[in-house]
């Protein structure tokens, strides 16, 4: 969400699922914004496998743009449109614990720095945030249980936040309609697929969209019934269940 257009696309789309009677969860990253915020203090961005990877140096630059600034910018606007969204930052807390993580890239697994996966969830503090009709704010930056700070995939975040909350279904949002079996081929949108057929397509998906794509088999893989890929909030995008 990099313009104003995509953002209100956004803020709409969760009020249409809480008028349907959803109690949301939002998990946000931050790609484009980290991207400008490493570049503005100097530190050369690099990605492996499709993920980010994370110096010392980087992850604390990480962890206020996701928090002081997508974060925020995400409450206000949404509280601005009338839905009770709370700022909920994953290193704060306890709310999200992660382990130091590898990436297969080329097959091979790799050091990418501070990338954590996230192995625990404090239920509870999301649960008592949506018991009292709040829309909770979710950033992916986590702490180990010894406090180091880690970068956290928005997507792998996602599924394990999902899994935790026993959620009905999992919307994950990006920049494209769904998924496709031939991009750039505008005309080979899936619409409804299992996780045995997006595991065979898998590695013919572009880079940028296999974390994504690992997310959803790992949520459907966690008990979550169907996972939604989509472009925007109120489309049908692509479905994939068990």
């Amino acid at each position: 969400m990099v313009d104003a257009h995509a953002l209100q696309a956004f803020v709409s789309g969760v009020k249409d699922l809480i008028s349907a009677g959803a109690k949301p969860v939002v998990v946000h990253g931050g790609g484009p914004q980290i991207s400008a915020g490493l570049k503005a203090a100097g530190i050369v961005s690099e990605f492996k496998g499709g993920y980010r990877v994370t110096t010392s140096e980087a992850v604390t630059v990480v962890r206020d743009v996701l928090v002081n600034q997508v974060n925020r910018e995400l409450v206000q606007h949404l509280n601005a449109s009338e839905v009770s969204a709370v700022s909920m930052p994953g290193d704060v807390d306890g709310l999200l614990t992660a382990e130091h993580r590898t990436v297969l890239v080329d097959g091979v697994p790799t050091d990418i720095g501070l990338v954590g996966e996230v192995v625990a969830v404090a239920v509870d503090q999301i649960n008592d945030a949506v018991a009292g009709a709040q829309v909770p704010v979710i950033s992916t930056a986590a702490r180990a249980a010894d406090g180091q700070l880690f970068n956290v995939n928005a997507d792998t975040a996602t599924s394990a936040v999902a899994i935790a909350l026993e959620a009905s279904e999992m919307i994950m949002l990006t920049d494209v309609p769904g998924v496709y079996a031939n991009w750039p081929d505008r005309d080979s949108l899936i619409t409804k697929m299992t996780a045995a057929e997006l595991t065979v397509l898998l590695p013919k998906l572009e880079t940028g969209m296999v974390p994504k794509m690992e997310a959803c088999l790992r949520a459907i893989a966690g008990g979550i019934p169907l996972v939604r890929v989509v472009g925007n909030l109120t489309d049908q995008g692509t479905q994939v269940i068990a």
